[in-house]
């Protein structure tokens, strides 16, 4: 998929407060600091798109951006960010509940799980609870660039494996590098093989 056009279009607390529904919706999600903007911008070929902080946890909101005036991007808060209160970590995950339970036009949803790290304990309750939920995602594994060619091929094999053997599954994953625009095509042609299967 080529991207010819990408906009700021609205930040939304809650659902209903999003967007008209015209345009379907791909949704990216992760723990803070994992690089969820820095992918956006990778994503879109944009520095500025998405706003990239030296401070984790500063996405606060729902925020839509239009794409090749046919497909919304969303950019969901980050969760799991130590140095917020108590109400505000509460706030960030009513906002992520209501968004995934209450819209309809979701067509794919990403979770973005940084590669250095073995499984977090809130990452794999998030991804348990999305299953629950009947949620289906797609992992995007970030900072690969930031990895030795043994832990490139070790860490995402060994990741999946314990995600199947704490939750009992196996999504579909991408590996990543927003510095090396590693993975981009992928994700983009996952995105464009989906529209492409709505208008069948």
């Amino acid at each position: 998929m080529r991207i010819t056009s990408s906009s700021f279009v609205k930040s939304s607390s809650k659902s209903k407060d999003c967007p008209d529904q015209k345009f379907n919706e791909y949704a990216f999600i992760g723990r803070s600091n994992v690089g969820k903007s820095s992918l956006i911008n990778s994503l879109t070929n944009s520095k500025k798109l998405a706003k990239i902080s030296g401070t984790p946890g500063k996405t606060l909101l729902i925020n839509h951006f239009l794409i090749n005036k046919k497909w919304f991007l969303v950019d969901l808060p980050g969760y799991g960010f130590a140095r917020k209160s108590k109400k505000e970590k509460r706030i960030i995950e009513e906002i992520i509940t209501d968004y995934f339970l209450k819209k309809n036009n979701i067509n794919l949803k990403f979770v973005l799980i940084d590669i250095r790290l073995k499984p977090q304990k809130i990452d794999l309750e998030f991804m348990l609870w999305l299953n629950q939920n009947n949620i289906q995602f797609k992992i995007i594994f970030t900072k690969a660039d930031k990895l030795n060619k043994k832990e490139f091929i070790q860490n995402p094999d060994q990741y999946l494996k314990s995600l199947f053997e704490e939750i009992g599954i196996h999504p579909e994953h991408f590996v990543s590098s927003s510095k090396s625009n590693l993975g981009r095509e992928e994700i983009l042609n996952s995105i464009s093989l989906q529209i492409d299967s709505r208008k069948v």
